[in-house]
């Protein structure tokens, strides 16, 4: 007897048309590779429901309640970086449910939450929250002419090998210590140097390498008060802000 399988659409339209033209129940589950119990099944719903498509199943429980399901996703809002198997404890200590992680995550993959990696931003106080606002507050009103007078500058680190960021690789299975795949490290990047420049609407400065014993705001002010005291009448701006 062939393998029970199900039966797409089109054939089981193909079936009762079969079926209609008086071909035997027995030759219709051979020509379509499933068992005779499949077409009686098929037969016995088109004739009370006069159609060919399954009914929806309920399918299996869910072992979590909506009370539950909310808890779940309450406890990853309150604490963003927790896991699914601290969830997973205090679900069980709450409401004495015990159900794997991969419920917890589910659960959370039906709320919309992911796991991802963090953003990452300055640490900022409360006192430079307001130090950023007053400064922003008193440049709102600024013209394009107003910026044209003011020096950004910053400095940036340049490795010799490859960033300090995470880098990640395509591949297949097996493929782990691959020569394309493997990322060689150097000692501290094999050596870096870090680079001074400032630019602004209309110019920059040249680029200045930096000492490791060159403070920033002794570096700041050798390489920018040139430029910043500059002849009034000349293209370089009088202001300067730090990056």
């Amino acid at each position: 007897m062939p393998a029970r399988r199900k039966l797409t659409t089109f054939n089981r339209g193909r079936a009762i048309a079969w079926l209609h033209d008086g071909v035997s129940k027995c030759e219709v589950a051979r020509q379509l590779g499933v068992s005779h119990s499949v077409i009686v099944r098929l037969n016995q719903r088109f004739q009370t429901t006069n159609n060919v498509e399954e009914r929806p199943r309920s399918g299996r429980p869910k072992k979590t309640t909506p009370r539950e399901d909310r808890f779940i996703q309450r406890q990853a809002l309150q604490h963003r970086a927790t896991t699914c198997k601290v969830i997973r404890g205090q679900l069980r200590e709450a409401t004495n449910i015990n159900v794997s992680e991969r419920t917890i995550g589910n659960r959370l993959h039906d709320a919309r939450l992911r796991s991802r990696r963090p953003a990452v931003r300055p640490l900022l106080t409360q006192a430079h929250r307001r130090a950023r606002l007053a400064w922003s507050r008193r440049h709102l009103r600024w013209t394009r002419r107003d910026w044209a007078q003011v020096l950004f500058s910053d400095k940036s680190r340049f490795n010799l090998y490859h960033s300090d960021g995470r880098r990640k690789v395509w591949r297949r299975e097996g493929e782990r210590y691959e020569d394309d795949t493997v990322h060689e490290r150097v000692a501290f990047c094999g050596g870096s140097v870090m680079v001074w420049g400032g630019f602004s609407l209309h110019q920059r400065t040249p680029p200045v390498p930096c000492g490791r014993e060159s403070h920033w705001s002794t570096l700041q002010g050798r390489n920018s008060c040139p430029y910043c005291l500059a002849d009034p009448a000349a293209d370089w701006p009088k202001r300067r802000v730090s990056g």
